[in-house]
C-alpha cells in the first residue's frame, strides 16, 4: 500500500475529500457574511443563528407541513431572507449612521434571541433530517466511500457561490449594488433606490446562510446550538479572506476545509486549532487578508 510520510494513500485522499466538503459550508456561509459586509458594512453575527434557521425550518416543514427537502431548498431560504429583511427594515437601518459597532451588538443580541427561543421551546438536543431518497446510497471511489448526499452538498454550495459571485462581480445589478455602498447619494441622483437595494442585500445574504442550514440538516443533528461553534469558524475565514471580498470568501472556506482535513490526518490534536492559526499568521503578515484591499 502506497504511503506518505507514513499514512497510507486511501486515508489522505478520504481526509481531502472531506475536508473540501466542509469548506464548501464554509464558503457558503462565509459568503453571506462577505456579501453583508461588503455592501451595508455590517458585521452581522446572527449569521449562525441564521444558518440554524435554516435548518429548523426545513425540520419543522417537514414534521409540520409535509415539506420535502428539494421544496424546502426553495421555500426556507426566501422565508428566512424575508426575516432578514424585516430585521434589516425595522432594526439596523434605524442604526446604519452610527458606528458599525452598534450593529454588531445588535445582530449578536439578535443571535441569543433566536437560540435561547429555540432551546426553550426544543431543548439542547439535536433532532436528525432523513437523507432524500434520491440522494441515498454513495459511491465506491477505491480510497473511500463517499455519500451521494455529501458530493451533492459539494456540488450544490459550489454552484451558489460561483452564481453568486457572477452577480456581484460581473452584472449590472452588481454594479449598482457596489456603486451604492462607495456613494449613495450619487446613485439615488441617478434614480437608483439605494435603500431597496441594502434592505435586499441583507436578505439575500441572510438567504445563503438558511440555503447553508437546510443542506447541512441531513449530515448534522438540528440543533438551536448548531451555529454557535460554525460561526467563529466562518469569521475566521472571512478575516483570512479579506472582509467583504466575495472571492476571498469562496477560495479561502475552501482551502481552510482542505487544510483542515489535512490536518486531521497528519496532526489530530490541531484540526479544530489550526484555522485560527492560520487567521493569525495571516493579519500579522497582511491585516486586511488575503484578498482584502488595505484601508
Amino acid at each position: 500500500m502506497t504511503t506518505i510520510f507514513g499514512i497510507p494513500l486511501m486515508v489522505l485522499f478520504g481526509q481531502l475529500l472531506l475536508g473540501l466538503i466542509n469548506g464548501a459550508f464554509y464558503a457558503l456561509l462565509s459568503l453571506g457574511l462577505a456579501v453583508i459586509f461588503g455592501l451595508l458594512k455590517v458585521i452581522n453575527f446572527a449569521h449562525g443563528a441564521q444558518y440554524m434557521l435554516g435548518a429548523f425550518a426545513a425540520l419543522l416543514g417537514l414534521e409540520y407541513l409535509g415539506l420535502d427537502y428539494w421544496l424546502a431548498l426553495l421555500v426556507v431560504p426566501l422565508v428566512v431572507g424575508a426575516l432578514g429583511i424585516l430585521i434589516e427594515r425595522v432594526l439596523l437601518r434605524r442604526i446604519q449612521h452610527i458606528d458599525h459597532l452598534y450593529g454588531l451588538l445588535l445582530t449578536f443580541g439578535l443571535a441569543l434571541i433566536f437560540e435561547g427561543t429555540l432551546v426553550n421551546l426544543f431543548g439542547v438536543s439535536g433532532s436528525s433530517y432523513p437523507v432524500p431518497e434520491a440522494l441515498a446510497g454513495g459511491f465506491n471511489l477505491g480510497f473511500m466511500f463517499l455519500p451521494t448526499y455529501r458530493a451533492w452538498v459539494l456540488v450544490a454550495a459550489l454552484a451558489v457561490c460561483l452564481f453568486t459571485w457572477f452577480m456581484i462581480e460581473r452584472t449590472r445589478l452588481g454594479a449598482y449594488l457596489r456603486a451604492g455602498t462607495e456613494n449613495p447619494r450619487l446613485m439615488q441622483a441617478f434614480g437608483v433606490n439605494v435603500p431597496l437595494l441594502v434592505t435586499l442585500t441583507y436578505g439575500f445574504g441572510v438567504a445563503l446562510a438558511a440555503f447553508a442550514g437546510v443542506l447541512a440538516a441531513p449530515i448534522y443533528p438540528v440543533s438551536p446550538t448548531m451555529g454557535s461553534s460554525l460561526l467563529i469558524v466562518v469569521f475566521a475565514v472571512v478575516v483570512i479572506g479579506g472582509m467583504g471580498s466575495i472571492l476571498g470568501a469562496i477560495l479561502t472556506g475552501l482551502a481552510m476545509g482542505l487544510i483542515e482535513g489535512l490536518t486531521k490526518v497528519f496532526y489530530p490534536e490541531a484540526a479544530n486549532t489550526v484555522i485560527f492559526l492560520v487567521m493569525i499568521m495571516v493579519l500579522m503578515l497582511r491585516p486586511a487578508g488575503l484578498f482584502g484591499k488595505e484601508a
